[in-house]
Parts: C-alpha cells; sequence; structure tokens
C-alpha cells in the first residue's frame, strides 16, 4: 500500500470525528476489523463492535489534532494526535495496519492515564 494512500486514510478518520460521521468509521475499517484502544484492554472485534465502540467516541464531542507527521513502513501507518474534549485532553499514539483491500484491519491505540491532563 501507497504511504499517501495510508495517509489519506489517516486524515479521513480525523475527519470522521469533525463531522462526527460514523458512515467515514464504516468506509475506513474491514468488516473483521480489531481495535484495542487503549492497548491492553478488551479488543472490539468485527465491524459491528467496533462500529459500537465509535459511536460513544463520536458522541462524546471528541475531535482530533494531528500532532505530528504520520510514519509508514509496510503495510502499517503510525501517528501523533491529541484527542481534545471538554475539559480533558489526552496525547495518543495510534497504528493502523490495513489489509489487501487497503481497509484498516488492525488499530491500536497507545496511551495511558499519564497521557491525559485538564485544560
Amino acid at each position: 500500500m501507497e504511504a499517501n494512500t495510508m495517509i489519506a486514510m489517516v486524515h479521513r478518520y480525523v475527519e470522521a470525528f469533525e463531522k462526527q460521521d460514523m458512515d467515514i468509521i464504516r468506509e475506513i475499517y474491514s468488516h473483521d476489523a480489531l481495535v484495542e484502544d487503549p492497548v491492553g484492554t478488551d479488543v472490539h472485534a468485527g465491524i459491528d463492535a467496533v462500529c459500537a465502540f465509535y459511536e460513544g467516541a463520536l458522541k462524546s464531542g471528541a475531535k482530533l489534532a494531528l500532532s505530528g507527521e504520520p510514519r509508514c513502513s509496510g503495510n502499517a501507518v503510525a501517528f501523533p494526535f491529541q484527542v481534545q474534549m471538554p475539559g480533558i485532553a489526552i496525547d495518543i499514539i495510534d497504528v493502523f495496519e490495513f489489509n489487501a483491500e487497503g481497509k484498516v484491519n488492525s488499530m491500536k491505540a497507545y496511551w495511558s492515564d499519564g497521557n491525559m491532563k485538564s485544560v
């Protein structure tokens, strides 16, 4: 997969939060996607579970802002960003892995309480 295609998917992901658009989430994830957010918690397996997870995130009013350039390697892209919600901000690094069809097959979010701050 081309780096520019993976980076475009990152921007689509940010757009989903900006627009609170579940259709974008369904568009970018594969039917058998796995989401682990944050790493070490229960994995959301399959598009229905992934969408249920994101419905809550989008309804919270969370907005994403990239805080650095995405980095691509093989079939994956890692990108730093900040989630901004009323009264709180969380610095996160996500890793998307893509399947042969160009859909996000796996998302892992790296963050913990130490990455949260009051705003």
